[in-house]
């Protein structure tokens, strides 16, 4: 029998409805769920969506219909047929108030529905994340991701260790390295010490030889004036005594005959001798050169057993200049005005110039850049390189040969290398001499056997019409050509193009050189500036734009320190300007 009393319609037991309002569910009542709030990940009935819809801070939460819960996730509780609804619930880092609630298969990545108008509109396969699950249902497990984010995880780890070794490694390289900087500069101190020790007893010695000369010439004179002191003396005395007054005369006249003879010998003696000092110059200069004790390169410690170590270079940051002086190059015999067409830097640190309109080769000093020497050659030289410590080589195009030219105290001709085309670009590596004629770049032995030959690219064009000057890295990998016409071209060692510039930035092409560092100085003859390029042809920046447009700048080279660029034109004089 049914009591009297109204009847709680909300309390129902938990199989009434599948989904129940969160909300009610902690009252103790059982509602329906027709709302579910993807942040909260709570289901609500239409009351209680209300009561959530109504705090500021919950207002801008994603709220979901009952239509749009779709099956395959958890359960809501245990004997529960339904499941949580799928659905994204994390917002853009981009767009803020959208969710992450699109796929793109294509790139197999994520992201708000702005983000994929952005980003993936050429994207054919793009999905909406919940639908795409419904239909997709072979994707990555959580498991598999978790596993592959472990795996990830210990790898990082392993790498992060590995890197914070390297670091204490490296400080206590740095530290060593230090020492090794002031045990360098002890060594020199001791060194100037020991120079400044001789060079001190040295002049000690040759003072002390002076002074003693000069004692006794002193003391020759004392002696001739004390003997004519005592002369006089005795003529005054004797004045009275005849006989012994002519005595002291005859005396008096040979002591005054000699004095006068030894301040005569005196006065016809080397004139007075004293000690100038001055530095050795080469000391002054190198000093004043060099910018660092040594060389100083960074290398890469290979950690494998065995494997040593390899030596890179960093590849250049942009080279700046601060300041140019122009130096006379004109030696006496040359007939007609200088015409600079390359250079380059020798072991000795020496600067040898080819001079097209005087047929020479001049030497120049690495401190004053005059010229220390010169010599003559049989045809009009073009681009100059240096083979080793003993010789050097240059193109003499009118003539079709290499010449070479041995680097004594006096520069030589030695032996040449005929070819059948103008020589025009020449450098030296690996053994080899890379050489060019406007059209085509050859690899001959030094003893004069032709081994490559490139003058067309993969498709058959040709590479080259107007070739002025080459610059070919020591292991000869890289080809850097200067085209007149076409810009920087760089070759590997197959003939295959690795790098082109061809741009209003470089007009003209005419000189180049390596740096020693990775990069390549270029310079445009029309475009009046000096360019830096990276190893494959990419443009650094451009190092210096010139003011005097009316000489060609042709010639280009550095010197071993990296401190000078020298620049030769079709004048008389040449531009050095200081790198920082």
């Amino acid at each position: 029998m049914a009591s009297g009393g109204s009847i709680n319609t909300d309390i129902l037991s938990d199989e009434t409805f599948d989904l129940l309002c969160t909300m009610c569910k902690r009252k103790g009542k059982n509602s329906e769920a027709r709302k579910y709030c993807v942040e909260c990940q709570d289901y609500y009935c239409l009351i209680c969506v209300n009561v959530h819809e109504d705090v500021p801070s919950l207002s801008g939460h994603k709220i979901l219909d009952k239509r749009q819960f779709p099956s395959g996730s958890v359960k809501t509780r245990p004997g529960s047929s339904k499941h949580l609804p799928v659905a994204p619930t994390e917002r853009c880092d981009r767009h803020a108030h959208h969710y992450i609630d699109m796929y793109c298969q294509n790139h197999n990545d994520v992201a708000c529905g702005t983000c994929m108008a952005i980003d993936h509109r050429l994207c054919k396969d793009i999905f909406y994340i919940p639908e795409f699950l419904q239909n997709n249902t072979c994707t990555n497990t959580t498991r598999e991701i978790q596993q592959k984010l472990d795996s990830v995880t210990k790898v990082l780890k392993e790498q992060q260790e590995k890197f914070k070794r390297e670091k204490e490694r490296l400080l206590k390289s740095k530290t060593v390295t230090l020492e090794n900087i002031k045990k360098f500069r002890k060594e020199i101190n001791d060194r100037l010490d020991e120079l400044e020790k001789n060079t001190i007893s040295y002049i000690e010695d040759k003072y002390k030889t002076f002074l003693n000369e000069m004692e006794e010439s002193i003391r020759i004179l004392e002696t001739s004036k004390a003997s004519l002191k005592s002369a006089r003396e005795k003529l005054t005395l004797a004045s009275d005594n005849k006989l012994q007054n002519f005595v002291n005369v005859k005396k008096g006249e040979n002591i005054a005959e000699n004095a006068a003879i030894s301040v005569e010998a005196s006065q016809l003696q080397t004139p007075f001798k004293d000690i100038d000092f001055t530095g050795d110059h080469r000391l002054a200069s190198l000093l004043h050169e060099i910018n660092v004790f040594g060389k100083i390169e960074q290398r890469i410690a290979m950690k494998t057993e065995n494997i040593g170590t390899v030596n890179i270079h960093k590849n250049d940051s942009l080279l700046q200049v601060k300041g140019c002086t122009k130096c006379s190059v004109k030696v006496q015999s040359d007939k007609e005005y200088c015409n600079i067409v390359s250079a380059c830097t020798l072991e000795d640190r020496t600067i040898i110039l080819s001079d097209c309109n005087n047929n020479k080769l001049k030497r120049l000093d690495s401190s004053t850049y005059t010229v220390i020497d010169y010599c003559n050659l049989q045809g009009r030289p073009w681009q100059v390189c240096s083979i080793d410590k003993q010789q050097a080589a240059v193109c003499l195009h009118d003539k079709k040969e290499v010449q070479f030219i041995s680097l004594s105290s006096k520069m030589t001709l030695t032996n040449k290398i005929k070819t059948d085309f103008e020589c025009r670009g020449l450098s030296y590596a690996d053994g080899n001499l890379y050489i060019s004629d406007y059209t085509s770049v050859y690899i001959y032995s030094v003893s004069g056997r032709k081994l490559k030959q490139f003058s067309k690219d993969q498709s058959g064009q040709k590479l080259f019409s107007n070739i002025l000057s080459l610059a070919v890295s020591e292991d000869g990998s890289k080809i850097c050509v200067a085209d007149y016409d076409n810009g920087l071209i760089i070759l590997d060692n197959n003939g295959r193009v690795v790098g082109r510039f061809n741009d209003s930035q470089l007009k003209s092409a005419y000189g180049c050189c390596l740096t020693g560092r990775g990069s390549l100085l270029v310079c445009g003859n029309n475009s009046d500036n000096v360019l830096q390029f990276g190893p494959n042809g990419n443009l650094i920046g451009e190092v210096v734009k010139f003011d005097d447009t009316s000489a060609w700048h042709q010639a280009i080279c550095c010197n071993q320190q990296m401190s000078k660029m020298i620049i030769g034109r079709n004048r008389d004089e040449i531009e050095v300007y200081d790198l920082i």
